[in-house]
């Protein structure tokens, strides 16, 4: 690929592009290739990178709103400028498909944008106090004003979405952000730095640092970073924030999202093809891919087998194939283990109905039906091109079905019955729920997390600024309202 060259990409220190101590060197999914080799920062240069955050946090947190919504605009311009390099080079380090690549782009593009529209309206509230006669004369002015440097940690499957849902939210209420990204896949932070220093944000305001995972929890523990944004596996998470009880630790986890599909239903086709699709869009590499299908009786027998006609015409293979819907998972290791985890719900009694298989990192579409509820596909996030299907008698089973999980992200539910919609955003134990299609669904500027083990915190633009910041009052004396 013309747009990575042989050279170490530099880490960016304090807002500079910087060569390493070391290198890393990052690999295609695919089939092994090596794509493009890394600098690794020392740690004087992680030394420097949390310093300048620190020293700089007070002043940018007083920039003029103008100032940060232009950089982002910018960023969102230059994100749009370099749309199809940047495609390439997801496809390249992830190995999801060109298309897919292509949309996380897009997404990125307007998360920017997004962010940019909101620095310029994000302000407070004025409360009047005289409600009581002890407030007679008082005004409240209700700010929100960063918690201070933010610590990122990003997550290998959304290389450049996921990373701007943490670097735009935290440039738009000033806080400064020191981002490590996936070692599997630095390339997109590193391009997203280039554009950040084009903006002539101070010296500080952002870092980039393509460390091993060995290196995250000196930066977690650092005093100097008290807020701490991590999106990935429960496990890693869980420690972080225990590792940092008086920190404030956002944490997107994933979970085992469900789709349900109700007997009223009209399109049930329709219903198959997009939980085929988004059961297996990244790979299954996705938070909120469809991983269970909870489907009533009643249509079972002509949901199952739509749903099978439309998993099987799912074409895999080399993700810079334009026709080409599933590529590879991460590397061969995380294929295994989705096997594995397959072949162990297969000998507690469960069916493949298709699939099953694997060659190399690539795992072919699955279907599986009868799966014991304690087996790890269904009851853990299995992260890959799998889909366990469970038929129930009525929406109560369908609704306690999706509540018996350790996770609750988002659940997608395919009803027509309003009565119904609004029973299960009441009813079902999740951060979202998607009406009328699958649990994959998400736009970049509504609230997006979950609840029990799916995390804690929320992002969206705005929500991720709220969770950012905390509230500042100042009281107005001997002011006649």
């Amino acid at each position: 690929m013309d747009t990575i060259t042989p050279e170490p990409r530099p880490a960016w220190i304090a807002g500079r592009a910087e060569q390493g101590s070391g290198t890393l060197e990052v690999t295609h999914p695919f089939d092994g290739s090596e794509v493009a080799t890394v600098a690794v920062p020392g740690p004087d240069q992680v030394e420097r990178a949390v310093a300048a955050a620190a020293a700089v946090a007070p002043a940018f947190r007083r920039s003029p709103a103008h100032v940060r919504a232009a950089a982002l605009d910018h960023v969102s311009r230059g994100l749009a400028t370099r749309a199809e390099e940047l495609a390439e080079v997801i496809t390249a380090e992830n190995g999801k498909p060109f298309k897919w690549a292509e949309v996380e782009v897009k997404r990125a593009i307007s998360v920017f944008r997004l962010a940019a529209e909101e620095a310029r309206r994000f302000t407070g509230d004025v409360q009047r106090l005289d409600t009581d006669a002890g407030g007679e004369g008082r005004l409240a002015l209700v700010r929100r004003v960063p918690r201070g440097p933010v610590l990122g940690i990003a997550p290998f499957n959304f290389p450049l979405n996921l990373v701007a849902h943490k670097v735009a939210p935290s440039l738009a209420v000033g806080a400064p952000i020191i981002v490590k990204p996936a070692p599997r896949t630095p390339l997109s932070s590193l391009i997203l730095g280039e554009l950040l220093a084009e903006t002539g944000l101070p010296e500080g305001v952002f870092s980039v640092l393509p460390l091993g995972n060995e290196d995250t929890a000196k930066l977690v523990a650092d005093p100097r970073l008290p807020v701490v944004s991590f999106t990935g596996s429960g496990p890693v998470g869980w420690s972080l924030a225990e590792a940092a009880p008086r920190k404030h630790v956002v944490l997107e986890l994933g979970g085992n999202a469900a789709a349900v599909v109700l007997a009223d239903w009209p399109d049930l086709p329709g219903a198959a093809a997009r939980i085929a699709t988004f059961g297996n869009y990244q790979a299954g590499q996705s938070c909120i891919a469809v991983q269970r299908v909870i489907v009533e009786r009643a249509v079972a027998d002509e949901f199952v087998p739509a749903l099978l006609d439309a998993v099987r015409g799912l074409k895999t293979g080399d993700p810079y194939d334009a026709t080409v819907d599933v590529g590879p998972v991460v590397d061969e290791a995380a294929a295994e283990r989705i096997v594995a985890w397959v072949d162990e719900a297969v000998a507690g009694g469960a069916k493949v109905l298709t699939g099953g298989s694997r060659k190399g990192a690539t795992v072919e579409p699955t279907v599986l039906t009868d799966v014991p509820a304690n087996a790890k596909a269904w009851a853990e996030e299995i992260f890959g091109p799998v889909l366990a299907v469970s038929v129930v008698d009525s929406a109560d089973e369908a609704f306690a079905a999706v509540n018996a999980s350790a996770y609750g992200l988002q659940a997608g539910v395919f009803t027509r019955d309003v009565q119904l919609a609004f029973r299960a955003s009441a009813e079902l134990e999740v951060g979202g729920v998607i009406v009328g299609d699958v649990p994959s669904y998400r736009a970049d500027q509504m609230p997006y997390g979950g609840v029990k083990g799916s995390g804690v915190g929320r992002e969206g633009v705005l929500a991720a600024m709220h969770d950012l910041t905390e509230e500042r009052v100042t009281v107005f004396t001997g002011i006649e309202l």
